[in-house]
């Protein structure tokens, strides 16, 4: 049973809208995750080493983004299962506005810490 005090079908259409703005944002970064060209005659060396540094921000931000897309899978695989809102650490129920607020999270408050 789907946790009891909230709407599941809000919750999972929150949840695709989040995982569609993710993959609309990891589509509009893909040219920032490019190969860095490194032609010193072209670009001076400062610059090249703000294009290094722009690029690896790219690439973190976007392993953040494929967790958090994992983590999305796996809050509507457990609304599927009917297992959604439950700690998976005590099995009670994770407090409603909790869950309003992170609609991924795992444990409880409890648990989390």
């Amino acid at each position: 049973m789907n946790h009891p005090d909230l709407d599941m079908a809000a919750v999972k259409a929150r949840l695709e809208a989040m995982h569609d703005d993710l993959l609309a944002q990891s589509a509009d970064s893909q040219g920032a995750r490019d190969t860095v060209m490194l032609d010193q005659t072209s670009v001076g060396r400062l610059s090249r080493m703000d294009a290094l540094q722009g690029q690896a921000m790219a690439k973190a931000e976007e392993e953040r983004r494929q967790l958090t897309l994992k983590r999305i899978a796996s809050a509507l695989a457990r609304i599927e299962r009917g297992e959604y809102g439950e700690c998976i650490a005590c099995g009670e129920w994770i407090d409603a506005r909790r869950l309003e607020g992170d609609p991924v999270a795992l444990k409880c408050i409890g648990c989390a810490e």
